[in-house]
This record gives structure tokens, sequence and C-alpha cells, in this order.
């Protein structure tokens, strides 16, 4: 019964948080008592469904993009033709982690206007270090007996790349992903300050009301999406690691 556990509460969370986005009528009992003077307890300036497909979509934009840039720029930095690159590109990884998310929103809305562009801008550079330090460390730690032998195998450096380095890398990889897909689940929230459609909205409805039933219906939402994305990534993680182990050896 005990191993079961863990299951069956990943698989009540799923099934609360699609009730919920479908029909959060159901909930109102349950969020009343945050509400005062006969405010609306479920959010009702959208459908949390759509903005919370939106927020997805904006999170899985944006990781995908940082993926793709931070992983080429840990290939680059880890052949011997751009191995002096590393200080810059750790300098150019780093450029989403010194300014503030705010700060980030308020440089991009200038030059791409309101709505999820800048939001996706500033996800983007959060996102990058976290998947290639990931990325590098991943490139640089893997076992010099199996790079050799791809060597002596007669491998091209394109086939040991594809074949052997990332694969073997992948899991490490998938834990920088992981890493920035929760971070940018939570910050995407800071997205409707500039009118990108996100949970934000509900959150900001809230506080802009008093209203904690509707703070509480976004912040819960994205902490489900953040717990739930988190478990499964690191789910892919461990199947990947011993998929790679057994073919290692």
């Amino acid at each position: 019964m005990k191993a079961w556990l863990p299951s069956l509460l990943r698989l009540a969370v799923v099934l609360l948080l699609v009730a919920f986005v479908t029909n959060p009528g159901w909930f109102e009992p349950l969020l009343k008592p945050l509400t005062k003077n006969n405010a609306p307890v479920i959010y009702n300036q959208g459908s949390l469904l759509t903005l919370t497909l939106l927020h997805l979509r904006t999170v899985l934009i944006a990781t995908v993009a940082a993926t793709i840039v931070a992983v080429a720029l840990a290939i680059l930095v880890t052949r011997p033709v751009g191995v002096e690159f590393l200080p810059l590109s750790r300098s150019l990884v780093n450029i989403g982690q010194t300014f503030p998310p705010v700060a980030v929103l308020a440089l991009a809305v200038p030059a791409v206007g309101f709505g999820e562009k800048p939001t996706l801008i500033a996800l983007f550079l959060y996102g990058l270090l976290p998947i290639f330090e990931n990325a590098l460390t991943g490139l640089t730690t893997l076992p010099a007996n199996v790079v050799e032998a791809a060597r002596g195998a007669g491998m091209t450096g394109w086939q040991r790349l594809t074949k052997v380095e990332l694969p073997l890398s992948a899991p490490i990889i998938l834990g920088g992903i992981r890493l920035s897909v929760v971070i940018s689940l939570a910050t995407a929230t800071i997205g409707s300050t500039v009118a990108a459609k996100t949970l934000g909205e509900v959150i900001i409805a809230g506080l802009l009301s008093n209203n904690l039933a509707f703070i509480l219906q976004g912040g819960l939402i994205v902490a489900a999406l953040a717990v739930l994305i988190y478990d499964g990534l690191s789910a892919i993680e461990r199947y990947t690691a011993r998929r790679m182990g057994r073919e290692a050896e």
C-alpha cells in the first residue's frame, strides 16, 4: 500500500487540478470564507482553464527556446574550436539572473510592446543559466573510457556528440530543464503586469480587490502545476539515467 501512496497522491492532485480549472464553481463553498462584502468567490474575469493553458504555453515556448540556445552554447564551448568562448558564454547566460524579472519586462516593453512577448524574453533569459550549467557539466564529466571507445570505433565528432555524448548527458541536462521550468512557472505570473495572459491575472485581481479567494486560486494552480511538472520531469530524468546506465554497461 505504501508503494502506491505517492502515485495515488499524484493522481489526486491531477484530478483536483483538472476539476478546479474546468469546474471551479464546485469549490466555491470552500473559498467562500476568504471573501468579504459579498465579493465574487470564483475568478470571473476570464476562464481559469484558458489562463492555465496560456500560462503553460508561454512557459513551454520560453523553455524550448532557452534549451536550444543553452545546449548549443554548451556544445560549442566543449569543442576545441569554441573552448575560448566559455567565459563569454557564461556571461551571456548570467544576464537573466543579473536583472530582476520586473526590470527585464520594463526594458522589453518599449522594444516589443505589451503582451506575451516581453514575458517570453524574461523567461527565456531566466531559463538559460540552469540549462547551460547542467549541459556543460554533463558534457564535461562523461566517462573517459566511453568517449575513447567511441573515438576508437572510428566515429566522427558529430556521431560521438549525437550518439554518445548527448545521450549520456541527457539526465543531467533534463535536471537543468526541470529547474528552469519550475522557475518559469512562478516567474510567468508577473507577465500579467504587462498584459500577458497568464495565471498572474487571477493573483493580481485578488491583490487589487483584496480578495484572498482569487489570490489562493491563482497561487494554488501555479503551485500544483509546478509540483506535477517537477515530479514528471524527475521521473523522466530517473528513467533516462537508468537506461543510459544499462547501455553504458
